[in-house]
């Protein structure tokens, strides 16, 4: 859109102080002074569909002039705020200045600049553009606009001013796709936008009519393949990237009709109004799967992909990010990589599962560091989160850390639960491969368990000072011995160093295969024990509770008989030790086996 502004003379010759024959103004160009002030009618300005609201302090960006009050206009080196005094229908204006304006010299033209608006604390010079972050609101959208002209050629027979938008326009109109029967109340966004001059990297566009939505941005460069359009529907956030550099150019208007599916967005095409041709692309859109909170810096995850994504943003550098969980979660015949891969990218956030399902989880690998998560910082806590189904093979024939939830953690594990089966070398668990350091609380297993060395039905390995609370395994443990090798195993920990182990149990069968030189440790509960176990209990196969148990380390740890030893005396004690030790987590015993609540 062009604002185009005209100088007739025909108008000056109003304000003229004298009157002039024409053969006074025929001997040359010069034209009295002071007698013909420059005076600014305003014509031409077109209203297009953007609704009208009422009055701002700033013109409509459609062209209309309601609000302005003045604009700032440059001849030679001085710089002079007009009047701007808009028609009754607002869509045209004369502007014009009573006090000292600028004069007709001559019939020669005279060069003109002019902007709108204008910063009264510095009138000489024009500002730089600056949109508003929030043009969810119409004052807030049409505040944002800019408009100029500059070093502009003005005739006196044909004094016209041309005005042009110093922002780019983009427009998008929403329509329902697959899955999805309405959009109404969509929430339309422009994101990787440029920061310089101290502009918005995000916009929250206007919603002008039905299902159309406006922003008005700097001109700048939006790169190929950065989020451009963002449209949050339905629980869902769904993304569109350009195939191509996006060029906002100044004066030019992008419209986009965009389809919205359940799977991600369809851009139907890319049209360009009736600002000027700037260009454009058409292409596909995705759904990222999550939701960034700047306020609590947190991603929330509600499907699949996101976490796919998540996944690849930890383990890219972002390693300090808060995540959590709204929905279940099916990674069915998605290619997983682990949550932190080794020490450098070790995850050091806070995931929260928020009590919800991750199914599918199946992969084979040859990594060192395997599971949801690969490494878990001493920052980092996992929390909250159900395992179902997990099949998970490590084929590393030097050693690693395989687990349901972390392969290898020094971090924070609590509420964590994990069924199906998990198989390694060294270090292996159904929860965890090895927890050095940190917390392993309310967890439990049902996976079956198998490896070579340390192999447990909740940890292959606890050391440090790690501590183990209110955990219990009821899924099978088999030790593949590896000859010449110490071997560790036992329905909750393979090898138990570290800190205390309090009220856990186990109910899965250990067995072993194979036979080695070294020394082989196996037990119900514990293969090897040097650290504190309180009200402990076991029922499976295994006669012995602890394989091997560090001479002087206190040890509670009873086999459930059925008969001197039921599981209902079993729960009890559980629940006495974990009340004296300020623990929030308790047994109940609803049917055949305890189960874990938290207070």
């Amino acid at each position: 859109m062009r604002h185009r502004l005209y100088i007739p003379a025909a108008t000056a010759l109003l304000f003229a102080l004298a009157a002039c024959t024409q053969d006074e103004l025929a001997g040359d160009n010069r034209l009295p002074e002071g007698e013909y002030p420059v005076v600014i009618r305003a014509t031409g300005l077109s209203v297009e569909a953007t609704p009208l609201a009422a009055p701002s302090t700033r013109a409509s960006v459609d062209g209309d002039w309601q609000g302005v009050t003045s604009v700032a206009l440059k001849m030679g080196d001085a710089v002079k705020e007009y009047t701007v005094t808009a028609s009754t229908d607002f869509k045209s204006a004369t502007l014009s200045r009573e006090n000292d304006p600028y004069y007709w010299t001559s019939r020669d033209p005279i060069t003109i600049s002019a902007w709108w608006p204008f910063d009264n604390a510095d009138i000489t010079q024009m500002p730089a553009v600056k949109v508003a972050e929030d043009q969810s609101k119409l004052a807030d959208f049409q505040n944002s606009d800019f408009i100029s002209a500059e070093n502009r050629k003005v005739e006196f027979n044909n004094p016209t001013l041309e005005f042009t938008h110093r922002t780019a326009r983009v427009t998008i109109e929403l329509k329902p796709g697959t899955g999805f029967t309405s959009v109404a109340g969509a929430t339309v966004s422009l994101v990787s936008l440029s920061a310089d001059n101290g502009n918005p990297t995000a916009i929250k566009t206007y919603n002008a009519s039905g299902n159309t939505y406006e922003a008005l941005t700097a001109p700048q460069t939006v790169a190929a393949g950065k989020p451009f359009v963002k449209v949050e529907l339905g629980g869902g956030t769904f993304y569109f990237r350009p195939q191509n550099n996006v060029v906002l150019e100044a004066g030019s208007r992008y419209k986009y009709t965009v389809k919205v599916n359940a799977t991600g967005l369809t851009l139907e095409g890319c049209t360009i109004g009736s600002w000027a041709d700037g260009g454009g692309e058409s292409g596909a859109a995705e759904d990222l799967g999550y939701i960034y909170d700047s306020n609590t810096k947190t991603y929330t995850v509600y499907n699949a992909d996101g976490l796919m994504n998540i996944a690849e943003l930890v383990n890219g550098g972002k390693t300090d990010i808060n995540i959590t969980l709204t929905a279940d979660i099916d990674l069915t015949g998605k290619n997983w990589t682990p949550i932190g891969t080794d020490y450098d990218n070790s995850y050091k956030g806070t995931f929260d599962g928020g009590g919800h399902t991750i199914t599918g989880l199946t992969f084979t690998t040859n990594d060192e560091f395997a599971g949801l998560f690969g490494w878990l910082n001493r920052a980092g806590t996992v929390k909250n989160v159900v395992m179902e189904g997990v099949q998970i093979t490590s084929n590393q024939i030097y050693g690693g850390s395989i687990g349901g939830v972390v392969g290898y953690s020094w971090g924070t594990i609590e509420n964590c639960s994990v069924s199906g089966s998990v198989s390694g070398t060294v270090y292996v668990g159904g929860v965890v491969g090895a927890q050095i350091g940190g917390s392993i609380t309310g967890c439990s297993s049902s996976a079956t368990v198998k490896g070579t060395v340390d192999v447990g039905g909740v940890a292959g390995q606890t050391n440090s000072s790690a501590t183990l609370t209110a955990c219990y395994a009821t899924g099978n443990v088999t030790l593949e011995i590896y000859p010449g090798k110490d071997i560790s195993g036992g329905g909750v920990v393979g090898f138990k160093g570290g800190n205390s182990v309090l009220a856990c149990y186990a109910t899965g069968n250990v067995n072993s295969k194979g036979s080695s030189t070294g020394n082989v440790h196996i037990g119900g509960l514990f293969g090897y024990k040097y650290a504190t176990a309180i009200a402990c209990y076991w029922k499976n196969n295994k006669e012995q509770g602890i394989g091997y148990n560090k001479e002087g380390i206190v040890t509670e740890a009873t086999k459930v008989d059925g008969t001197d030893v039921t599981w209902q005396k079993a729960v009890d004690a559980m629940n006495t030790a974990l009340q004296n030790a300020g623990s929030e987590w308790r047994y109940e015993l609803k049917g055949a086996l305890p189960t874990l609540m938290k207070q």
